[in-house]
């Protein structure tokens, strides 16, 4: 594999942006060492998990609930979380620490142990160009702090969360790993591996992905090789939210803010945050699903004929494909939840529910996209089984939500979404 190489995600040159991010990941001493070449984006999202905000999005967020409420922040999961609601998500924020509420419970997720504030906000001024601070909050304890920093080019907002990135051997890796432009609005992405191990994803996105405004959102993500995450944003305004644009963007470049996302500094720190405890040997255990591989094999194999897929991805119980059928690209995807619960079953009632004569309950719905884009719409067919097995398939008449419709309707009719919902195929994929 070629050494000292970053993976750019963009689709146009940008020769500014190349050059500096070029010396950002080869920069000698603590560079990239690159597991591999990928294409400019417009590829596969290998990622399953909650916005960083939201680090569980795997669990309980969506691939194309995520595209329709936006992750900006990186990622998707399944479809719909187990009561029927998208998860909004977007680049912006730090992950918050994992809880019972998340998992049902157990002490692998309770949250982690506090470190001074005050700490972080030192580390956070020590490693960033002079300028004026503004902190809330230094007397209490935490895993971040959020401050506003003006250089005099106009105030901007600063973010730094330490966490842990959870336990097992790929845990983390998604979040330090760049998203899929057919479901996040951003400018450019690169990720890869410094020579100590740890991980690490640059971005230069946006807090809202659907045009609303252009806050900036611009991050730095590491993931150290003994499973914590440094996750620092900073923004074009004074806030991530509900403050007015106050300069272009925001203050530091790709090479300030990696050399503050891998400081030595945050390493102390993140020791006093502690290995993460061992859970309970009762603690429930998340129903099985598909693995990703098995999900987006079968998508592809149920697609109609002529559907030219131009890119895929997803991640376990859930997949998502970019096609074309020759008039316009059209984002399709699928959620498998082999067991949804009661909550599964509390959506199929009402007006609009069918019954077939197995006992198959079937909810369709035609809306318009929910990310901006000029003219999108957004299909969906959702079943549900008496015992309890889901499959939710939704389809766009564009590529991607936040990007304008590129043809009328969706590639797939609404029978087709139907049928390829109700397909025998996902009931005899293996579990994990």
């Amino acid at each position: 594999m070629p050494q000292n190489e970053g993976h750019p995600h963009d689709g146009a040159p940008h020769p500014r942006f190349e050059e500096e991010l070029g010396a950002v990941l080869r920069s000698t001493g603590d560079g990239f060492s690159a597991d591999g070449r990928r294409e400019l984006v417009e590829g596969g999202l290998r990622r399953g998990r909650r916005r960083l905000m939201r680090r569980r999005l795997a669990v309980t967020g969506g691939v194309l609930a995520l595209a329709a409420v936006g992750i900006g922040g990186v990622y998707g999961g399944s479809l719909l979380d187990p009561a029927g609601d998208p998860t909004a998500t977007s680049v912006a924020g730090p992950p918050r620490p994992a809880t019972s509420e998340d998992t049902g419970g157990g002490k692998e997720n309770r949250p982690e142990a506090g470190v001074p504030v005050r700490d972080i906000a030192a580390v956070l001024k020590a490693h960033t160009p002079s300028g004026k601070w503004q902190f809330d909050g230094l007397e209490g304890r935490g895993q971040s702090v959020t401050g506003v920093y003006d250089d005099g080019g106009g105030k901007a907002g600063v973010s730094v969360g330490l966490f842990r990135a959870g336990t097992g051997g790929e845990a983390g890796k998604d979040q330090v790993t760049c998203p899929d432009k057919a479901l996040v609005r951003y400018d450019r992405c690169a990720d890869g591996q410094v020579p100590n191990g740890d991980r690490i994803m640059v971005l230069q996105g946006y807090v809202y992905s659907d045009g609303r405004e252009e806050t900036k959102n611009w991050r730095a993500v590491l993931l150290t090789k003994d499973g914590f995450l440094v996750d620092v944003s900073e923004y074009n305004a004074a806030a991530e939210k509900g403050a007015a644009v106050t300069r272009e963007n925001p203050p530091f470049s790709l090479s300030q803010l990696k050399a503050l996302v891998t400081a030595d500094g945050w390493r102390p720190l993140l020791k006093k945050l502690g290995a993460p405890p061992q859970p309970d040997p009762g603690t429930p255990q998340r129903p099985p699903v598909p693995s990703a591989a098995a999900v987006q094999a079968t998508l592809r194999s149920l697609l109609p004929k002529g559907a030219a897929v131009m890119s895929h991805g997803g991640g376990d119980g859930h997949g998502y494909v970019v096609v074309d059928d020759g008039r316009g690209r059209s984002l399709v995807g699928v959620d498998v939840q082999p067991s949804a619960g009661k909550s599964g079953a509390q959506l199929f009632t009402g007006a609009g529910v069918s019954t077939l004569p197995d006992g198959t309950k079937v909810k369709s719905f035609r809306q318009p996209g929910e990310k901006g884009g000029a003219g999108v719409v957004w299909w969906s067919v959702d079943t549900l089984t008496p015992q309890g097995f889901r499959v939710v398939v939704s389809a766009f008449n564009a590529g991607a939500q936040y990007e304008a419709a590129t043809r009328d309707e969706p590639a797939l009719t609404m029978e087709q979404l139907k049928a390829l919902a109700l397909s025998p195929k996902w009931h005899e994929l293996p579990l994990n």
